[in-house]
């Protein structure tokens, strides 16, 4: 058995309607049952998912508060207003400031931008910065990405006469600011239909507004945050992030040109991983380490060798930013190591750790513990925490951050991802009461992460044609996620560690008629826990690999599973040897069993603990079973098993000091040609024995063998000096003898255990335990 690092939730499809679609649109079961699982249940909106180019972008004056904003920007403009930008530090933030920045340059604006800087100002509009606009002459002030929880700064603008308009996504707070406008479509009384806009989707609805046409021109733009800034890529976003992705891969800004190659982008087609993956980070690593403006500088510039320099110097940032989060995330992981008990919810503050990172070292906690979890940075001058919180799924951080609003003077996030300032003071307050909000609201289930599988499939079901088709769906985000398949328990065709230090792994899925290759990045470790006779599940997404001229399609594995028991065959291991390879199993886990008391005791020099096995043994079920010797008799090795322990895996090392199969083991006809020898003389000197063993080219084991049990059935008497024939002795079979008995016995142990193929040996334990150790504790959740 192996255990999958996840729950596994298989979602259901209804047949009948995955049969309409595949029949109505002419397409394979798995693109029909995936098309199903995004919520499409008829021909028509499928259709228009799939195939329509040019669904039409909602009417931008739909959303609360767009005519007040735009009628007051358009003023401005005509009465050569000076107007500010105010944007975040993230990539939401610069790809938002520079699509309106943009926009307004367009109509003859005179306009420049502002992005806070996160370790001097924090998240937000901040009052300095507001009076700063004053005192430069501008008289508007319009945020993106930001400026919803703003209700402090929104008076103070009013109060010194700048005009304050807030643009954002962010999830809107009891109370609103009192700005000139806003424009959020999540805030109370807003009719646009579509809620889910990034910062930049939101930009770019006022720019639309403001221009009075689609900007085509800005979706190179407006893709970036859309993407970055993980909002569903579902509805319009689907719209700005197909079209956007398209805009990026051939636009000709300067900035976005010289990004893409330091990215290390071809010419190939550009993929919403490349965005999240690559572009993301690095617009993100100026604001996280130091000014943002870098970033935007980046992407408004116009000139080559400007924008060659400055993505140059965002890489940069980038790689200072990964060594920071590594060593950070080392910190804290190392910190909740020490804990005596992980708890339901974390939090790990420090002083001077670095404010731009923590939000994805608290990314890399939930990763590695699967708790809701905020990570801080406390400034010892001000006492001040400032935080980033990262929750798992059925713990909405937002909705619990809420309650504790009383610590949290400055907050704001959506359910899986929040930040916040608060007195460093109440830090252990705020613990307790999200460990007793996550105790009191998640069930114990609820803290191992769960996968989410869009189907099974068959072996043979996967093609580059049904690849392809899957490609329709793209580009994938989330609600609109890379689709997650299972293949179910298939046999392994091949299975090898690859890679410079053997880190990952290379399988070969065997179906009926086809095998489909498959790839585990960072599991070369699991080689070792799993047999080539195993039959495998794995759950991973699907890929089409081009190489060397040949296209076929491939699985790159996210989480394996093996469901029933496992047999190991490690009988050429030396037991001096054996501790370094129980080092690699779950020592809580882990039983070792012996038979043989030299072999305990040859255990305790080697520092192992075995136990005897007529000793009392810990329960079987579900553990790691490693039996080092061969037993004396075979029901000392069945015994140890019972109908109600039932080991996930079994490890034979068998081990023998001397193995009796090859020893001479004299067959019937020598023991009846050696009694005949000894009856003819009636007395045979034991001193002559060795020229009778050379003679028939027998061991003195034979010999040895064959006396004793020849005493034992009182066929002969032996002395010092002779062995005697006894004159009419008791008929009796040489299975009468207890040392024939126990020879016999060995032999059939160790050529059933020892010498017997690992299919023999398999088959054998089958029938003592079972053909399936998972019977009665299924771990895997196939839909919860």
């Amino acid at each position: 058995m192996l255990q999958p690092h996840a729950r596994w939730r298989i979602l259901e499809q209804d047949t009948t309607i995955v049969n309409e679609l595949a029949n109505e649109l002419n397409l394979s079961q798995v693109a029909a049952r995936l098309l199903v699982n995004r919520g499409f249940t008829d021909s028509t909106a499928a259709s228009e998912f799939l195939m329509t180019e040019e669904p039409a972008f909602i009417d931008p004056f739909l959303m609360k508060g767009m005519e007040a904003a735009v009628s007051r920007i358009k003023v401005a403009i005509e009465a050569n207003e000076r107007i500010l930008v105010f944007g975040d530090y993230d990539a939401d933030g610069v790809s938002s400031t520079s699509v309106l920045l943009t926009a307004l340059k367009r109509q003859g604006a005179d306009c420049d931008y502002y992005i806070p800087n996160r370790f001097t100002e924090g998240y937000g509009p901040n009052n300095p910065a507001l009076e700063w606009a004053k005192e430069q002459g501008f008289t508007l002030v319009i945020t993106v990405d930001t400026g919803i929880s703003a209700v402090e700064q929104a008076e103070f603008a009013k109060n010194i006469g700048l005009d304050f308009i807030i643009t954002d996504h962010h999830e809107p707070p009891p109370v609103l600011p009192n700005s000139y406008a806003t424009i959020n479509p999540k805030q109370p009384g807003c009719d646009y239909p579509f809620k889910e806009l990034a910062g930049v989707g939101v930009a770019f609805k006022v720019a639309h507004a403001l221009l009075d046409r689609v900007p085509y021109e800005l979706l190179d733009y407006a893709v970036i945050g859309t993407i970055a800034d993980l909002v569903p890529l579902v509805g319009e976003n689907r719209l700005l992030a197909k079209k956007g992705l398209r805009a990026f891969q051939t636009s000709d800004k300067k900035g976005i040109q010289a990004l893409k190659d330091v990215c290390g982008m071809t010419a190939a087609e550009v993929e919403a991983d490349h965005i999240g993956f690559a572009v993301g980070p690095r617009l993100n690593a100026a604001g996280r380490l130091d000014s943002a403006v870098p970033a935007v500088e980046l992407l408004l510039a116009e000139d080559e060798d400007e924008a060659k320099a400055l993505a140059l110097e965002i890489d940069g940032l980038n790689k200072e930013r990964q060594k920071i989060v590594t060593d950070m995330s080392k910190e804290a992981i190392e910190s909740v190591q020490q804990m005596e008990e992980i708890p339901e919810a974390l939090i790990v503050a420090k002083e001077g750790w670095n404010a731009g990172v923590i939000g994805i070292v608290a990314s890399r906690l939930v990763e590695k513990f699967y708790r809701p979890t905020i990570v801080m940075t406390i400034d010892p001058e001000t006492g001040l925490a400032k935080g980033s919180a990262r929750s798992i799924e059925g713990f909405d951080m937002f909705a619990e951050l809420s309650k504790s609003r009383d610590i949290l003077p400055h907050f704001g996030g959506h359910p899986m991802a929040a930040g916040m300032t608060l007195e460093s003071g109440n830090i252990s307050l705020l613990q307790e009461r999200l460990i007793e909000q996550a105790k009191t609201g998640l069930a114990p289930e609820a803290f191992k992460p769960v996968t989410t599988i869009d189907l099974a499939v068959a072996i043979d079901e996967v093609s580059v044609e049904v690849l392809k088709e899957i490609e329709t769906l793209a580009p994938f985000g989330v609600e609109n996620t890379k689709p997650k398949v299972l293949i179910d328990e298939v046999k392994l065709a091949d299975i090898k560690r690859i890679g410079s230090d053997s880190s990952h792994l290379k399988f070969q899925f065997a179906g009926e008629e086809t095998t489909l290759d498959g790839i585990a990045f960072r599991k070369g470790d699991l080689y070792e826990q799993i047999t080539p006779q195993a039959n495998v599940s794995a759950v991973g997404t699907l890929s089409i690999n081009e190489w060397n001229g040949r296209v076929k399609p491939q699985l790159i594995v996210d989480d394996v599973a093996i469901k029933h028991w496992q047999l190991f065959d490690w009988r050429s291991l030396q037991l001096n040897r054996l501790a370094s390879r129980l080092n690699e199993l779950p020592a809580n886990e882990t039983i070792v069993v012996a038979f043989q008391e030299k072999t305990v005791k040859r255990c305790k020099e080697l520092n192992i603990t075995a136990h005897h096995v007529h000793d009392p043994l810990p329960p079987f079920e579900g553990k790691f079973i490693v039996i080092l010797d061969v037993p004396s008799h075979r029901e000392d090795l069945y015994g140890m098993f019972s109908e109600n322990e039932k080991p996930n895996r079994i490890y034979v090392v068998f081990s023998e000091e001397e193995e009796s199969f090859f020893k001479t083991n004299p067959n019937r006809d020598q023991f009846k040609w050696y009694y005949a020898f000894l009856k003819k003389r009636e007395h045979f000197p034991i001193n002559d024995l060795k020229k009778l063993e050379a003679h028939k080219g027998w061991s003195s084991d034979t010999t040895s063998f064959m006396n004793q049990v020849f005493a034992e059935l009182g066929f002969i008497e032996i002395d010092n000096e002779r062995i005697k024939i006894v004159k009419s002795p008791e008929k009796k079979a040489l299975d009468e003898s207890e040392a024939y008995q126990a020879k016999q016995e060995q032999a059939w142990l160790e050529n059933e255990l020892v010498y017997a193929s690992y299919g023999q040996l398999r088959e054998l334990f089958t029938k003592r335990i079972g053909s399936d150790a998972s019977e009665k504790k299924e771990t895997m959740v196939h839909g919860l």
